[in-house]
């Protein structure tokens, strides 16, 4: 009597073409690169905590030393404090040194920065409007000219402009300054670029169906809308005109007349002269004085000018 044959399936032959014979082996779960969760750099980290040491360490020294004497500046480390802290007698002295030029220039760079800075930015919101949203002969050539003119240098610009202020005898005035800071090229070409973006052709169509101007349809409408590419622009050309130095250097020889910049560089070379006076720890407690403006602007209008920079960056 023989035995049945039993016939074992071969697993192999039903397995798919591919398949490995061997058990599959376990992995945990695969982390995958999502927006909310970027990948972590250490390169970049460490790059931009040495940009932000690069920027803080100054700034630092600058509000540290603002709180030593003139004594103390001397015979105390750079980056900490002196046992006499003198900041207010600092700020007290630097307000009434020399009669108080120092708040004659802070008002002469006031001056400039509200005629200058104000006015670049009234021009470059009108030039940048009607170039976004009108189309007439020459466009393309005077979009020709705003890029050249970003592109040149404004000590290029120098010697040229002093001689034709001087020939027209505005030369140590206050509008040698005024003047030139009054166009922005950059601001004119931001506003162009924010106009195109910001303002629906739509909307415009439907102020002027509406019976609206175009001086209505401008300040009801658009103005509005631009709001946040002017705060951009006005904190551009603010900067600019406050830490203007080369300009007022070579068109003011009038002390009263000049602005914080010129000022404190003219105590500066005092200090350093031999037989001067010292007043080195003025110049270090101006410095202080002079940022602080800057310093709250950008702050009280920091979500207006973020929002002016990423307007028009998602294209839909």
């Amino acid at each position: 009597m023989t035995s049945p044959v039993v016939t074992v399936p071969d697993r192999s032959a039903t397995a798919p073409a591919g398949a490995s014979r061997t058990a599959p082996r376990l992995r945990g779960p695969r982390r995958r690169h999502t927006p909310g969760r970027p990948r972590r750099s250490v390169l970049l980290t460490v790059l931009t905590g040495l940009v932000l040491l690069y920027s803080l360490v100054p700034l630092a020294w600058l509000v540290i030393s603002a709180t030593k004497s003139q004594e103390g500046l001397a015979r105390s480390f750079g980056l900490w404090f002196d046992g006499d802290f003198a900041l207010w007698d600092n700020i007290a002295e630097t307000f009434t040194y020399d009669d108080g030029v120092f708040t004659r220039w802070l008002l002469n760079t006031l001056l400039y920065v509200v005629v200058g800075a104000g006015g670049a930015t009234f021009l470059a919101v009108l030039g940048g409007y009607a170039l976004a949203k009108f189309d007439f002969p020459g466009r393309r050539a005077v979009f020709a000219v705003v890029i050249g003119a970003v592109a040149v240098p404004g000590t290029a610009l120098a010697v040229p402009t002093f001689l034709m202020f001087s020939n027209m005898g505005l030369t140590n005035t206050p509008w040698a300054v005024i003047i030139p800071s009054l166009i922005s090229p950059f601001g004119l070409y931001l506003m162009w670029v924010f106009a195109s973006e910001a303002i629906p052709a739509e909307l415009m169509e439907a102020a002027r169906i509406d019976g609206a101007g175009e001086a209505r349809t401008f300040f009801q409408v658009a103005l509005p809308l631009l709001a946040p590419g002017i705060v951009t622009v006005l904190l551009f050309t603010m900067v600019a005109t406050w830490n203007n130095y080369f300009l007022p250097l070579i068109m003011i020889k009038d002390p009263d007349w000049y602005p914080l910049t010129l000022g404190l560089n003219s105590w500066n070379a005092q200090a350093q002269t031999a037989g001067g006076e010292p007043v080195f720890h003025l110049v270090v407690t101006g410095s202080l004085i002079t940022i602080l403006p800057l310093i709250a602007a950008f702050l009280l209008l920091q979500k207006y000018w973020q929002s002016g920079l990423a307007a028009g960056s998602v294209k839909e």
